[in-house]
């Protein structure tokens, strides 16, 4: 079975740094360790305007941004 870690929404600073919005892995623990890596990478070097958690849905993590930032790369929450 596939695993795949999801960006929910890519904002600017994901587009910049070329970041795919689906990322496929073969174990469900591959899976949780690049969505938690890729969590503390967005945390750690994206604008600051943002933040994220990680929701696990369907044997899948999905990376969500929290509220809006008004910076006009996705839709407002």
């Amino acid at each position: 079975m596939e695993h795949h870690v999801i960006i929910e929404k890519l904002c600017s600073c994901a587009k910049r740094d070329g970041l795919s919005q689906i990322v496929t892995f073969e174990t469900k623990e591959r899976a949780k360790n690049a969505a938690e890596t890729q969590l503390s990478f967005m945390e750690n070097s994206f604008c600051g305007k943002h933040t994220f958690d990680i929701t696990e849905v369907d044997d899948h993590y999905v990376i969500g941004m929290l509220g809006g930032c008004g910076c006009g790369s996705h839709e407002k929450h």
